[in-house]
């Protein structure tokens, strides 16, 4: 039996899979699921899981940061994927495989084929190539799509990102913002990942626009915003913070 951990930070996605992958009948045992990077780490250490299915953008991180911290384990996994179409280019240059969401049964069980075909070590070498691509073929710029038609954002002038009640909206260095009518865990792939980072779950900071950080739990940007820095997250951010 492959021991089976499921990476999501939708319940309702996560429940749906395990429900499909047991009907599949591929001798797969789901021994746990989780929503972070923080548990994912715990729960692969303690458990060595044979097979992961990994969402790409989680609550506290992304799968990357989630791989980076068990890279002494060896695993296959599925990565789990909406729409971002950098990121399935990069997946079908490796030799990992990946399900859109929502998930359809027949490409789950190609995926879950396709994953056992692939000894670990092959994998994990494909994942390093993987992980390279999705940061060089990030793009420079996002396109929002508004009422009234639509607006570019360029990465280099846009300071932070903040979610309220389904919409999000995007703070730019020449004062001007926009709001677009999706959630910010939409547009959270779309940014890159070396310059952008989820400090709360209302908030994406772009790291060139910090001043400062107190220990209260508070980014000060250089523009004058003060952002909130969610305790499970501060971790992250401060080594992202050193790191810069």
């Amino acid at each position: 039996m492959l021991k089976t951990l499921i990476v999501e930070d939708e319940l309702y996605i996560r429940k749906g899979l395990i429900s499909m992958v047991q009907s599949l009948n591929k001798d797969i045992d789901i021994i746990g699921e989780c929503e972070s990077v923080r548990d994912a780490v715990s729960v692969t250490n303690a458990c060595k899981p044979d097979l992961i299915f990994l969402d790409i953008n989680l609550t506290d991180g992304n799968a990357f940061d989630f791989l980076e911290q068990t890279n002494e384990l060896a695993f296959k996994v599925i990565f789990i994927t909406a729409y971002e179409q950098y990121a399935l280019q990069a997946l079908k240059n490796g030799a990992v495989d990946y399900i859109l969401k929502p998930v359809d049964i027949d490409e789950l069980e190609h995926a879950i084929d396709k994953a056992n075909s692939l000894e670990p070590t092959v994998q994990k070498e494909q994942l390093q190539i993987v992980k390279n691509q999705m940061i060089d073929n990030q793009k420079d710029k996002l396109v929002l799509r508004l009422q009234e038609g639509y607006q570019v954002i360029d990465f280099k002038s846009l300071i932070y990102c903040k979610s309220d009640k389904g919409y999000t909206s995007f703070y730019l260095s020449d004062g001007k913002s926009y709001m677009a009518s999706k959630p910010i865990k939409e547009f959270e792939g779309q940014l890159p990942v070396k310059k952008f980072i989820r400090t709360h779950q209302s908030f994406i900071v772009n790291m060139d626009y910090v001043d400062k950080y107190d220990k209260n739990g508070y980014i000060f940007l250089k523009s004058g915003e003060k952002i909130p820095v969610a305790t499970r997250r501060k971790d992250d951010f401060v080594s992202r913070l050193l790191n810069e």
